[in-house]
């Protein structure tokens, strides 16, 4: 794990912002293709901002979300809205997003389809992830139904995810899935969240989900 303490949280998303540009930039170059995935949420907002202005041949960049609640677009959860509005607009607007949500399909039935559009984007170029107070990530959840699952090393890319501290059921890229990309990066701010990942560092992942990705990200954090 590489930890990094900025100065202020803009320069947090500032400095992200330029990693990954260079990030994707070379997986362009090299292969043709780049593919990131991005958690929701409001934290993420300003990265998406500046991301969406970045100059990449991004008509050959797959977007996806690291999980997602099971509702439509028009439902103010959706962090698929939310992407569109912020992060997939002006030059970042050609990107292909790779969606985590099927319309008229339930969460279960929906899994393999989603799976299959994300296998051809793996391994991923570049993921950004945030952690939560109880050490999730995605919607890895301490408690999860199906954690056990999406924490083995054979899971599929996408599955189901139900947890008590949830209203909603979510779908969510798996652990094998994140902690495979070629670029990892975890964003936590304030020191209610660095705590928790002092914490996570020695516990297992099924109490502390973010475990089972740390020793292969680089961990940003900003007062």
């Amino acid at each position: 794990m590489e930890f990094i303490e900025h100065a202020d949280r803009d320069f947090l998303f500032l400095a992200l912002a330029d990693r990954l540009t260079g990030q994707l930039g070379q997986a362009l170059r090299s292969a043709g293709t780049a593919s990131l995935t991005v958690p929701g949420g409001t934290t993420p907002g300003p990265l998406f901002d500046l991301m969406s202005d970045v100059t990449l041949d991004w008509a050959n960049v797959a977007v996806m979300l690291n999980d997602e609640r099971w509702v439509p677009e028009t439902d103010a959860r959706s962090n698929t809205a939310l992407l569109r509005r912020r992060l997939l607009r002006g030059k970042a607007a050609a990107a292909q997003l790779v969606p985590l949500y099927l319309p008229d399909h339930t969460p279960e039935a929906a899994v393999e389809t989603l799976s299959t559009g994300v296998r051809p984007h793996l391994p991923l170029t570049c993921a950004v992830l945030g952690m939560g107070a109880d050490m999730h990530v995605a919607s890895l959840f301490p408690g999860g139904d199906h954690l056990a699952a999406a924490l083995a090393p054979d899971a599929p890319e996408v599955l189901t995810m139900r947890a008590a501290s949830n209203e909603t059921a979510r779908v969510t890229l798996t652990a094998p899935v994140l902690r495979g990309a070629m670029h990892l990066h975890l964003v936590i701010l304030g020191p209610e969240k660095r705590a928790a990942l002092e914490q996570a560092r020695g516990l297992p992942p099924e109490l502390a989900p973010v475990r089972a990705i740390l020793d292969n990200a680089t961990v940003h954090w900003a007062e």
